[in-house]
């Protein structure tokens, strides 16, 4: 699983674990049986979803440039990758945002498909400010806090901010992202939550989620699921473990 250190806190690998088990049960719910075959797209330097993907039986790899070492993982960009013979199940978990082409991405998709995505445009004054204020100390910044920092630095008011910023990273909008799903793949199911609370330590999924339903945020996380067109039958809904 992912590594632990013993005598330091790493704010990436605190992030990465809060994260991972948190979205877990939503893609162990929609993934076809044990022993299919699973790719984790982008699953970066902690191993993704792929050390609970083997636990749970499953004939799993991630691909990412920054993947760990070992057998279970290909270090390249999933464009370039060479892919196993007859995958049944693909998971992208906020990866799709960053790539330059994402419809070359989806256009690679078949079988299970399982996303996980972030609608940057959603994150609006509101939802920022009420992240930055859940903030935890500086002693440990994360992803929210060098955005705070640059927001405050640059001068501007927040949301023209955030454009500059998603202009600058090339940062695909979830709507966009949506819409290649669906033009491309037979979309299952679609649902928006909470995205947040893996860098405020001292938030949970289930708070950032009260604050959505009780219209103080806006959701930020997409989730979606589908199917290639033309492939086999429909996926088996497991129970999330």
């Amino acid at each position: 699983m992912l590594q632990r250190c013993r005598h330091a806190y790493d704010p990436a690998v605190a992030t990465a674990h809060r994260w991972l088990a948190s979205i877990w049960p939503f893609v162990r719910a929609h993934l076809p049986d044990a022993p299919a075959s699973v790719v984790d797209i982008g699953c970066g330097s902690h191993g993704g979803f792929v050390p609970m993907l083997r636990s749970h039986g499953y004939d799993a790899i991630g691909i990412d440039p920054e993947a760990p070492a070992g057998p279970h993982y290909r270090q390249t960009e999933f464009e370039h990758a060479v892919l196993p013979q007859n995958v049944d199940a693909f998971v992208a978990s906020t990866s799709l945002h960053h790539v330059s082409a994402p419809a070359d991405v989806i256009d690679r998709l078949d079988g299970t498909v399982i996303v996980v995505e972030w609608a940057w445009e959603a994150f609006d004054a509101r939802t920022a400010d009420w992240c930055f204020r859940r903030l935890g100390p500086d002693a440990a910044p994360g992803w929210l806090h060098r955005r705070r920092d640059e927001w405050l630095s640059s001068g501007q008011d927040w949301s023209s901010y955030l454009r500059s910023w998603a202009e600058r990273e090339r940062v695909h909008t979830g709507e966009t992202l949506v819409r290649l799903l669906d033009e491309r793949l037979e979309r299952r199911h679609l649902a928006h939550g909470p995205y947040y609370f893996a860098d405020l330590a001292a938030t949970s999924d289930a708070e950032e989620q009260a604050a959505i339903d009780a219209g103080e945020i806006q959701a930020g996380r997409i989730d979606w699921v589908g199917r290639g067109r033309w492939q086999g039958p429909p996926v088996s809904s497991s129970s999330a473990a």
